[in-house]
């Protein structure tokens, strides 16, 4: 069993491993267990790998051989408790074991991966991407976001942890859970999340090959970087294909990624394109038409760098491999490194502005079915409607978020039409006592008589007024329009003798 000496690095590269230029490290739970998957895989040459975590069991657990237990002071092997400030404390502790074991080796980039909206993910990669950045290492983050189903509060943890995660590295891959069931809408829950552990290993070997593999118009590292270096959001796919119209189809196949999210590929800044053939099934005069009309929806000023290569383990198949940057230089939501919020001059951002650049943000990247979410409907009850059973009973069996206030206002309704009324006496309405009105039908009309008469009147409950416009205030419910309420004089002297009193109210 690996042991792992708490703040401490265990190396154990091979003497192959050591010139390695890529180095993808896995940050917390869901990072280190794409992380670990990667590895045990074997899917991708040429790259190394580092675990770092504040859960000292969980490390235990990975086969990744070079970890690291960040914060054994702050966390003491025991995770930061979805605390991602504890997180960013515990990474602080350990910067210095973290800053060695990035740069052992030939390493010349970092991919660091973290689930956001946790605590050792979302706390502490931003603080591992300063590391690598100001270490001088092309730095990329790819991050997952949680699903809409996990709350508005994981969301948020998890978008300000992207913002940080923005500020700390060339170029961010967001992964966003919710797109997974849009995506891949025919495989198992466990078939989709591989495919977006597939989208680290993807990334990471696309870089790789690109890298290593010698092509006939050649890309390399400086390609690379020149890309993804300051590139801001970005999207890393490569795409197969194989029979008619492979090239379109690989390419699509390379844009059908949950990394796009709601980018439109053809707004990026940055464009690399690696196109890899077999020897067998070389590429066509007809399929590099079929790359330049894709790369004609771009802007004049997309910077753009093409290369091609062989890999004869493609039998008939076309790879065509896509890093695409610079999505959200104009966007004000994922801000480029260094930009400030906008602010109002006066208030620093009301919380009125906080609230609405935090709903753009949310739209921007979930899309807005996320607020189409129902409301729960609170419901005011009367003195008397406490003692009604039959109501209770509809409240108690119907959640507030799933329910509709129109239907317990309906049997509300019926239930004070069905009511006795108790009614004091009232000389300036006449004989009401003696009238025969016992429901609010017959004294809705015998007040619509009163008011053509204008008989003036005004009438008091032991309850509070209600709301206007509320089902609840069964008086309004019955009062014609024309109808006068004098509720509000301060003269004594102008108050009638005899008020009506809806004491069953």
């Amino acid at each position: 069993m690996d042991t792992v000496e708490r703040g401490s690095i265990d190396f154990q590269y091979s003497e192959s491993e050591v010139k390695q230029l890529i180095k993808v490290v896995g940050v917390g739970g869901g990072g280190g267990n794409a992380v670990s998957k990667m590895f045990t895989s074997g899917s991708v040459a040429g790259v190394s790998f580092l675990l770092c975590n504040t859960d000292e069991q969980a490390l235990r657990r990975s086969s990744v051989k070079d970890k690291i237990m960040i914060g054994p002071t702050v966390t003491k092997g025991l995770g930061a408790g979805a605390k991602p400030e504890r997180a960013r404390e515990a990474a602080l502790e350990s910067k210095d074991q973290i800053r060695e074991a990035l740069l052992a080796g030939e390493t010349r980039m970092v991919f660091i991966t973290a689930g956001m909206g946790g605590g050792t993910g979302t706390g502490a990669a931003p603080v591992i991407g300063k590391i690598a950045m100001e270490a001088g290492l092309l730095t990329i983050g790819i991050v997952t976001i949680p699903f809409i189903f996990e709350g508005m509060a994981k969301i948020n943890q998890a978008l300000e942890g992207v913002r940080q995660m923005r500020e700390s590295v060339d170029a961010l891959l967001v992964i966003n859970n919710q797109e997974l069931l849009r995506v891949y809408t025919d495989y198992t829950v466990d078939e989709a999340f591989t495919k977006a552990d597939d989208t680290l290993s993807n990334a990471a070997r696309g870089i790789s090959d690109l890298v290593n593999i010698t092509g006939t118009i050649n890309l390399d590292f400086a390609d690379v970087d020149t890309t993804l270096r300051n590139g801001g959001v970005a999207v890393i796919n490569t795409g197969y294909a194989e029979g008619e119209d492979r090239m379109t189809k690989a390419i699509q196949a390379a844009l059908n990624s949950p990394l796009l999210n709601n980018n439109e590929i053809t707004k990026a800044r940055q464009l690399l394109i690696n196109v890899y053939q077999s020897s067998d099934a070389p590429m066509t005069v007809k399929e590099i038409t079929e790359l330049q009309t894709f790369t004609e929806d771009f802007s004049n000023e997309v910077k753009t760098i093409y290369g091609t290569a062989t890999r004869d383990d493609l039998g008939k198949q076309i790879a065509v491999t896509i890093l695409a940057a610079g999505f959200d230089l104009e966007e004000d939501i994922f801000r480029p490194k260094g930009a400030k919020a906008k602010r109002d001059p006066l208030d620093q951002l009301s919380r009125e502005k906080q609230l609405e650049e935090q709903r753009r943000l949310i739209e921007r990247t979930y899309g807005t079915e996320v607020f189409k979410r129902p409301k729960a409907e609170p419901v005011a009850l009367t003195i008397d409607e406490l003692d009604d059973e039959e109501l209770i009973l509809i409240l108690e069996n119907t959640p507030s978020i799933e329910r509709d206030l129109r239907l317990f206002e309906v049997k509300r309704r019926e239930k004070a039409l069905a009511r006795p009324i108790h009614i004091a006496n009232h000389s300036a309405l006449g004989s009401l006592s003696s009238s025969g009105v016992t429901t609010l039908d017959e004294l809705a009309t015998f007040e619509r008589q009163a008011s053509r008469e204008r008989a003036s009147y005004a009438y008091s409950s032991p309850v509070a007024p209600p709301q206007a416009g509320s089902m609840s205030s069964r008086y309004d419910d019955i009062v014609d329009e024309d109808t006068t309420l004098d509720t509000q004089s301060s003269d004594e002297e102008d108050q009638p003798e005899n008020v009506i009193r809806f004491t069953d109210f």
